[in-house]
């Protein structure tokens, strides 16, 4: 076996070795940076973020935030630790932030923090509706679509090397990596979007934890139609998902799962 052959070995070797799999999906996906890692890059992200924007002084809707995060967060540990997922949130330090802007937007970060926008209340409407976006930002971040991002364009750029050593050797271009896979920055509003294939996959696991939280799924459906029809020229949130009748299909398709986890039907 020549050198060459050898490297490929190694390459896949190392490739199949940092395959995971995503909680209620099983899905495989690629995940070269550790998580704890991620989270360390997230929090600067996220202290810079709370430095540059206002926090809202709404008492009510911030606490209505706080309660529906809380709920969903709870609900998620639970459920990950009765399936061997415990892992997956072994990092996380929950927090859930109301910041004053009329961007409907909300994201959560590697590490549970939660950011919502107040410009996105008038489309969630009730506590349902909250946690229908709060529980698919909480997906996306749970399902480590993030670093899987990351991931991928650590191996198509760095050849996959270790986010250790790509920070002391190139740390301006992994620091551009990361808000290339991640996307949150200081600026409100700007988040790039994620793929569709986890875009989906975020839909369905946050009816889950909307669901595993006490709130009704079904609330789902009528959230994205609101969000669809009230937009008056596409807002820059809605913009990066698939707002669509296929999206709303797979929604219905996914309900009667989803409800199997409600236990107020």
């Amino acid at each position: 076996m020549n050198l060459q052959k050898v490297a490929w070995f190694v390459v896949v070797l190392l490739l199949l070795q940092a395959c995971k799999s995503v909680p209620l999906t099983g899905r495989s996906q690629l995940s070269l940076i550790p998580e704890s890692e991620m989270v360390s890059m997230s929090l600067t992200n996220y202290d810079d973020f709370l430095k540059a924007n206002k926090i809202s002084t709404n008492k009510q809707q911030t606490e209505l935030v706080k309660k529906v995060g809380s709920r969903i967060a709870a609900g998620v540990e639970k459920y990950l630790k009765e399936n061997g997922f415990e892992s997956y949130i072994a990092n996380f330090n929950w927090e859930f932030n109301l910041v004053d802007s009329e961007v409907p937007n909300a994201w959560c970060m590697p590490g549970g923090k939660v950011v919502v926008y107040s410009g996105i209340l008038p489309y969630t409407q009730d506590e349902n509706g909250l946690a229908v976006v709060m529980g698919h930002e909480i997906a996306h971040a749970v399902a480590r679509h993030g670093s899987e991002r990351m991931s991928h364009a650590m191996l198509v750029q760095m050849g996959g090397v270790a986010l250790s050593t790509a920070m002391q050797e190139k740390p301006e271009e992994t620091r551009n990596l990361y808000n290339m896979a991640y996307g949150a920055t200081t600026q409100v509003g700007v988040m790039l979007p994620f793929s569709r294939k986890h875009e989906y996959e975020a839909d369905q696991m946050g009816l889950i934890f909307m669901a595993l939280a006490g709130y009704d799924p079904r609330s789902a459906v009528a959230f994205w139609q609101r969000m669809s029809a009230n937009s008056g020229g596409t807002p820059e949130w809605l913009s990066t998902h698939p707002v669509d009748a296929n999206r709303i299909a797979a929604l219905e398709k996914l309900m009667p799962e989803a409800l199997k986890y409600y236990q107020g039907q």
